[in-house]
């Protein structure tokens, strides 16, 4: 198969699910493979599989990104290796249980994970990039960034943060030639949902999404040039929308007095 070489795309969380569809897509795009991962047979499998049919090269690195030296590892490979274009932050885990009865310490590994680990990486890699003036950052959130009424809220924090850094990262990096996309999935058909507490056949299924057809409508959004890809929204105005309504706000956010409607008196200075 002949292919345009693209450089290396480091992909979390890709022995399964959501991470493993990045691999295969990416991979028949003509990018060479880092695959990250706890589960390092996974990955070896899905890394043979993708060599014979692709012909591209493809790593793996099997780590727990909790871990401080796991992570260490990996900031390593993104800070150093001149290849690296594309970071897909993929990896993180979720929670059905209301806040009040979640263990505190799942909790903590959760922001460890969806947050820490996410923000480390994309530091280690994005001077690399500015560096050389191409590449791409991209963080899969979820809905629940916008909608944390629907599943556990420190998980609906957790992907608040992905898209909130994610918002700042692209205002950081405009005229670098890197790009950052986020990504909101509703509910995929990935295991996730076992691990979160709610087996996915427990859910409607007009409302949940292969993880392929999710990932194609990223990766289509990723190239049409979207900051923000919702896979599943009909009408991409309601986004439009949401984010004028934000801009709109901006400037009146911080202002001199309070507000005319708390009835106080500006302080004299």
């Amino acid at each position: 198969m002949n292919k345009q070489p693209m450089g290396l795309a480091v992909i979390t969380g890709a022995s399964s699910g959501i991470g493993a569809v990045y691999a295969d897509r990416l991979a028949r795009r003509g990018y060479d493979l880092l695959l990250v991962a706890r589960n390092q047979e996974r990955m070896a499998d899905l890394a043979k599989k993708l060599v014979s049919e692709t012909g591209g090269n493809v790593e793996i690195l099997a780590a727990e990104l909790t871990d401080s030296n796991h992570l260490a590892k990996l900031e390593r490979i993104l800070r150093e290796d001149s290849r690296v274009t594309l970071l897909v932050n993929n990896a993180g885990v979720g929670a059905t249980e209301p806040l009040l009865t979640s263990n505190v310490a799942a909790m903590s590994r959760m922001i460890a994970l969806n947050v820490e680990a996410l923000t480390r990486l994309t530091y280690a890699a994005v001077p690399g990039l500015v560096k050389r003036g191409y590449g791409a950052i991209i963080n899969i959130g979820s809905i629940v960034a916008i909608a944390p009424e629907l599943l556990n809220g420190v998980y609906g924090g957790t992907k608040a943060f992905v898209l909130g850094f994610s918002q700042s990262l692209r205002h950081e990096l405009v005229n670098t030639g890197v790009k950052v996309q986020v990504v909101l999935p509703g509910a995929t058909a990935t295991n996730f949902w076992n691990s979160a507490g709610k087996p996915v056949e427990h859910l409607p299924p007009e409302i949940v999404m292969s993880a392929e057809d999710m990932v194609d409508a990223a990766l289509a959004g990723f190239e049409q040039g979207e900051f923000v890809t919702i896979p599943a929204l009909p009408d991409v105005e309601q986004w439009q929308s949401y984010e004028s309504a934000r801009q709109v706000l901006m400037p009146n956010l911080s202002r001199v007095e309070p507000a005319a409607r708390y009835g106080i008196a500006r302080a004299e200075v």
